[in-house]
């Protein structure tokens, strides 16, 4: 008759196997993530195709203006860990942030920047660019999810949450589901990689180089989010962004990466019961 030991030592093999796979999991996303820096820093060094017309100083003061803004209502999000995020507050946000894009835009198109040319947004079609940002997205999560896990044990785990994913969790209207549905999948995807990756990134990189670029970027959009629990997973979330970014040349790849992180995130939210805390 077998043993107690036995029964113990085959229960833990499920436990072992998803340990095994997990870090498998990690060094594959890993070693992706480093292929496309690799593959970015061999381009750097390669010369360039053709003369292209680069952002200069008055994009630098615009997008220092924007970086300041972003400080200044990061020291106020701070400064107020209070205040909660409203519907009304959101629609707000979105219809400044969404004027702050298009003043941008009618910027950059006054100083003939040619903006589809210049974000890649018909480099690739629709479909290729779904596909790698599914496949970038699924080699992100390990980096992410061991990001948070180091940040949980260094500082706990906490029970505070990102405005937004209270202001969804404590809805309790099907109109007010879908205004954050529609803003998290399809509004603020398109509005922050536009802001942070095409802009901000095209910018800094201008001044400051790939690498230090992405770095830079990224800790400005983990700041943005004014939420101390989940600043080490955004920043690797936007480090992953602008990598894809660079790396594919497209905004439409970020953008797709963005826009499935965003939608996964509320599937879990809303139903809880089919995914594991």
């Amino acid at each position: 008759m077998p043993s107690n030991g036995f029964f113990a030592a085959f229960g833990a093999a499920p436990t072992y196997a998803a340990s095994l796979f997990s870090l498998l999991y990690l060094l594959l996303g890993t070693c992706v993530y480093l292929a496309l820096i690799l593959q970015i820093g061999a381009r750097a060094s390669a010369p360039a195709d053709g003369p292209t017309k680069t952002f200069g100083l008055p994009e630098a003061i615009l997008a220092a203006a924007l970086i300041l803004f972003l400080l200044l209502n990061i020291t106020a999000s701070v400064s107020r860990p209070s205040v909660e995020l409203s519907a009304r507050n959101l629609l707000a946000n979105l219809l400044f942030t969404m004027f702050v894009v298009l003043f941008i835009v009618t910027f950059l198109q006054l100083r003939r920047f040619d903006l589809s040319s210049l974000a890649g947004f018909f480099k690739i079609g629709f479909v290729r660019a779904l596909s790698t940002g599914i496949i970038l997205l699924l080699a992100a999560y390990p980096l992410i999810s061991l990001a948070n896990t180091i940040t949980q044990r260094l500082f706990g785990s906490g029970s505070s949450k990102q405005n937004i994913v209270e202001l969804f969790s404590g809805s309790h209207t099907i109109e007010q589901r879908i205004m954050i549905i529609v803003f998290a999948v399809a509004i603020a995807p398109v509005v922050e990689e536009f802001l942070f990756r095409f802009f901000l990134y095209g910018v800094i990189k201008r001044y400051l180089g790939r690498f230090l670029g992405i770095t830079v970027n990224a800790l400005l959009f983990a700041a943005a989010h004014a939420h101390f629990p989940s600043f080490v997973p955004l920043f690797v979330l936007g480090s992953c962004f602008t990598i894809a970014y660079e790396w594919s040349g497209s905004i439409l790849v970020a953008m797709t990466m963005h826009s499935l992180f965003n939608s996964v995130t509320l599937i879990v939210l809303a139903f809880p019961e089919l995914v594991s805390q």
